[in-house]
């Protein structure tokens, strides 16, 4: 990239103990701090500005769009009277309070989030608020193989049921979701918005107001992203959503293209870039000890996760970049990094190429817990056993050889750590190959394969068998 730019144990012992590192967020064991504070991994705190976020200006509507976006796409749930999951709305609305008191106005949804909830508690969160205080994203998610998902009468009602969802009379920016396909990208994109009328009736919806700003999610082969920006002549895309972060500028893997030439390519255009997963699906934000030292010697009080969001939003043409968040503190933590943001400067970006070298030897399985598998048929928890796995892998807690240092505890903390995370019947031996996962995964993982992977190591672990 162009270099312009009181507890009787302490909290560090309680995340050893864990199996999980120094450098792994506690929210989702601790709870979240209240009020306006924030922690950062060593503990720091400090206020969290009202009046100081970065904002991009989209040069085709004049948005002022907030740098930090809210990714809807992981709200947290709660079990219901029936035992069953659904929203947290109380927490979701909390959460999108303090951000719009912070300055965040920039949220994104779709209809085949959290199990197709996430548009309406999106909606009912946002409604309490002033039209003027927010815009709203969400997506044409007709990606599915099959004929109806793919005609125009789906389309439609999909899009008219997300401005109901939405309680909206207009959406803010709209995105064909997850562009790309495989080998035959191309013909998967005719046949999904071109043949049928979709992107004529997207362009009139634009035309008329409803659609402010129209353009597109990418997951793919190269050449449907090409074959995307070829009809910018025509279309006259207002912007899209690519994979960002210091691991995809040169190193993308799985469904997904070095991030160093769709940026280039946007840039050429003058394409504002909404930037998803920034922490590589939060394993950016648990680095192991031989990156952390790194960054350490640069910032030795900046977490791993300020790092990433301030390389995500360096670049001058990134109108905003979405994060997940599910806790207070990761909201805050974020807020403060980007109010205002530092842009990275030589010295850090050369940091950050060392981290990746490091990062890039790994165990690492490449699932950024989006989902899209889920539900399993046979109730296995997918992106919990992966999460599970590569939080030891970050944390260069992965064990090799049972004459690895401190085998005994790593071995306990893993597999104690495996049954707290994952309930026994939604572990990987559970797993019978079935593959209908596979399709939906917007990394192309083997899921199958690394599902069997894990369930090999935990197996080992258990018996005391040499690896």
């Amino acid at each position: 990239m162009e270099k312009k730019q009181d507890k009787k144990i302490s909290r560090r012992d309680f995340l050893k103990t864990l199996g999980v590192g120094a450098t792994v967020t506690t929210a989702a064991l601790y709870g979240c701090k209240q009020g306006n504070a924030a922690s950062a991994e060593d503990g720091m705190e400090g206020d969290v500005p009202k009046d100081k976020m970065t904002y991009r200006i989209n040069h085709f509507t004049g948005d002022r769009v907030s740098l930090l976006g809210y990714g809807c796409m992981r709200w947290p749930l709660r079990k219901n009277a029936g035992g069953e999951d659904e929203i947290d709305q109380d927490t979701v609305n909390e959460l999108v309070d303090y951000a719009i008191e912070h300055g965040v106005n920039y949220f994104d949804t779709a209809p085949v989030y959290i199990r197709g909830w996430s548009e309406t508690s999106t909606g009912i969160a946002l409604k309490r608020h002033p039209r003027n205080k927010f815009f709203v994203a969400t997506k044409l998610s007709t990606g599915r193989n099959d004929p109806y998902t793919r005609s125009f009468k789906a389309a439609k009602e999909m899009y008219e049921n997300s401005l109901k969802n939405l309680q909206v009379d207009a959406i803010d920016y709209y995105l064909i979701h997850s562009v790309g396909g495989g080998a035959n990208a191309i013909r998967d994109i005719d046949n999904r918005i071109y043949d049928n009328g979709v992107l004529d009736f997207l362009l009139a919806e634009r035309k008329a107001g409803r659609i402010r700003n129209l353009g597109w999610s990418f997951h793919g082969d190269v050449k449907g992203f090409d074959y995307m920006l070829s009809l910018h002549e025509k279309v006259q895309w207002d912007f899209v959503q690519i994979q960002l972060n210091y691991i995809d500028w040169q190193h993308a893997s799985g469904r997904n293209i070095n991030a160093e030439y769709l940026l280039g390519e946007l840039e050429k255009r003058t394409i504002p870039a909404v930037i998803m997963e920034p922490l590589l699906g939060g394993r950016l934000a648990r680095v192991n000890s031989q990156a952390m030292n790194i960054m350490k010697e640069v910032h030795p009080q900046d977490t791993p996760a300020q790092w990433a969001f301030r390389y995500a939003g360096t670049p001058e043409s990134v109108l905003t970049v979405l994060s997940g968040m599910v806790y207070m503190e990761h909201l805050q933590e974020n807020i403060r990094t980007y109010a205002p943001l530092q842009p990275l400067n030589a010295q850090e970006y050369e940091a950050l190429e060392k981290v990746t070298q490091v990062m890039l030897d790994s165990d690492y399985i490449q699932c950024t817990t989006c989902q899209y598998c889920m539900p399993c048929p046979y109730g296995l928890d997918i992106p919990g056993v992966f999460a599970h796995y590569n939080r030891c892998v970050s944390a260069g807690h992965r064990l090799n050889s049972s004459d690895d240092p401190n085998y005994k505890e790593a071995r306990r903390a893993f597999l104690i750590g495996y049954d707290r995370a994952v309930p026994r019947l939604r572990q990987a031996n559970r797993c019978i190959e079935c593959g209908v996962c596979k399709p939906h995964c917007p990394q192309r993982i083997d899921i199958p394969k690394e599902m069997r992977r894990v369930d090999e190591y935990v197996e080992r672990l258990k018996q005391r068998l040499e690896f």
